[in-house]
């Protein structure tokens, strides 16, 4: 097989386009490309050119002969896609869309969120000449999770700021940051500065649990302590205890396995990547020897990606274990079996997958002290999708810290409808009206890949593109009145201090961790950076 993409991939299909051959799958309009964990390179029909290399953003694609060790699982998990023989007829994909072309010159667009989500949507826009686009975030920062959600041990992935890079250097691009549309500037302002209006602003806030004892101190969501050690202005100056010896993480996706891994880093690994300064000093006196990950459900139900599993039992410098015996009905339970079979090795810290078992309440007076678990058995519902039904057998495990990642959810938008139970704004193909889309997040629910925007953005700037051709865009009415902001010479001054103060020291970068140190690196270029 001359090439094998190694990780749970951006999905972005840059790789597939690419490929003379058409032997990367699934492929856009092909079942599962918007659901699939990663890609696959056919190992008969790759011709060993190399242009997937080339138009991978975050180099997840490796020739078989540079494998490591830890990347073999991959090179058979590549080869058992297409032994299922799931694109027999090999029927050639029209993989590039007929381009349209557009008659309207100066059409200015306001896109509000300046992750992947925006980003995706403003290269859309920009492939016509005479596009204006100006990307407004609250933050001071761009980039959004692939900044502050993506960990921090994951540089790879993290490279998909590069292709970022470039749609920011498109003529018509314009960042306007440290702006929160709803306070700074309203709806109606946008709107009236603007052609249209799309909304890529996510899903910001984390999912509840509902038990007793949630708001304890040392209960704590995931989101917030994902944003805490990636150097999120609003989080980085938080404080946890980690002088227990057990965190528990609630949820089983990979956010979860995300925390549980860096909570279990040797510091001095840690201290190579782009990890907040803060967060480095506190895991460097953290006492946690162990995290129990916890899934409602059984293992072949685990929410976590097989790449994300075979990347952490990899590592050497922690154990990967599971509590009690694994049914094997998959790729993944045949990993997690061989995993229950390992034994503990003394010494290590360790990750403890564990099933079957549901919070039933966070336990303490003054902070957290444990965690009251409920037994679980499945049980299948009506429709079929396995259910975790209570055993009343509970348990208390003690524990110092309790994280919960059981997803995110997204926050009403100010002057836009809301459905409340899905927690997006309701749309049709991204219009919520002509002149008004979303795409993302707030479109979809967190669901979905880095990747999975590019193709979310498409849909909702053909609807955009659709009302413009058919006279449906409202004309701005005035030019935008808009309130100081950060632009996109002061991110690129931003930029250039963390990369420098990080180069000094052999890492990516050394992120500013408040508003005020952003700003002040914005507004006055390269500062003596404090940590």
């Amino acid at each position: 097989m001359p090439y094998v993409v190694t990780q749970s991939c951006c999905g972005d299909a840059s790789c597939v386009l690419a490929c003379p051959v058409n032997c990367i799958h699934p492929a856009p309009g092909e079942p599962g490309f918007a659901t699939a964990e990663m890609l696959f390179i056919d190992p008969v029909e790759c011709v060993d050119c190399g242009a997937c290399v080339s138009a991978c953003p975050v180099e997840a694609i490796v020739p078989d002969t540079k494998l490591t060790p830890d990347q073999r699982p991959f090179l058979a998990l590549n080869a058992a896609y297409y032994e299922r023989n799931p694109h027999a007829d090999r029927t050639p994909m029209a993989l590039v869309p007929p381009q349209r072309e557009i008659t309207e010159t100066g059409l200015r667009v306001a896109i509000v969120g300046a992750g992947p989500a925006g980003l995706y949507a403003a290269d859309e826009l920009l492939k016509h000449p005479g596009t204006r686009v100006e990307v407004f975030d609250r933050l001071p920062t761009p980039h959004g999770l692939a900044r502050a959600g993506v960990a921090p041990d994951h540089q790879r992935t993290k490279r998909i700021s590069d292709l970022f890079r470039e749609i920011e250097a498109q003529p018509g691009f314009g960042y306007r940051l440290g702006v929160e549309v709803g306070t700074d500037i309203t709806h109606e302002e946008l709107t009236a500065a603007h052609h249209a209006v799309v909304y890529a602003v996510g899903a910001a806030a984390d999912r509840r649990l509902g038990i007793p004892g949630e708001d304890l101190p040392g209960s704590v969501s995931a989101t917030d302590f994902v944003a805490w050690y990636n150097g999120h202005p609003d989080r980085a100056a938080d404080h946890h205890d980690l002088s227990g010896e057990r965190a528990i993480v609630i949820g089983n996706g990979n956010v979860a396995l995300d925390v549980a891994r860096l909570l279990t880093t040797p510091p001095d690994d840690l201290a190579r990547t782009d990890i907040s300064d803060r967060a480095l000093a506190a895991l460097r006196d953290s006492r946690i020897r162990e995290v129990v990950v916890l899934g409602r459900r059984g293992p072949a139900e685990a929410a976590f990606t097989l790449p994300e599993l075979i990347g952490l039992a990899a590592l050497d410098t922690v154990d990967l274990l599971v509590d009690g015996p694994v049914e094997v009905t998959s790729q993944s339970t045949e990993l997690l079996a061989a995993l229950a079979a390992r034994a503990p090795r003394p010494g290590r810290r360790r990750i403890v997958l564990r099933f079957h078992s549901a919070p039933v309440a966070v336990l303490g007076t003054d902070r957290v002290t444990g965690l009251e678990l409920e037994r679980t058995t499945p049980r299948p519902d009506s429709d079929g999708l396995v259910r975790a039904a209570p055993t009343g057998e509970h348990e208390h495990l003690s524990a110092q810290l309790v994280l919960r990642a059981v997803g995110y959810r997204a926050r009403p938008v100010p002057d836009l409808p809301f459905d409340a139970e899905r927690a997006i704004v309701p749309h049709h193909r991204g219009r919520v009206r002509p002149g008004v889309y979303v795409t993302g997040w707030i479109k979809r629910g967190p669901t979905g890949s880095l990747g999975t925007n590019k193709q979310c953005a498409q849909e909702t700037i053909a609807s955009l593109l659709d009302d413009l051709d058919a006279g449906l865009l409202p004309t701005p009415r005035k030019d935008p009145t808009l309130p100081d902001a950060i632009t996109l010479t002061g991110w690129n001054a931003i930029d250039t201090t963390e990369r420098t103060a990080g180069s000094r020291t052999g890492r990516p970068r050394v992120k500013l961790l408040d508003h005020n140190t952003l700003t002040q690196a914005a507004n006055h270029g390269p500062i003596s950076h404090s940590g």
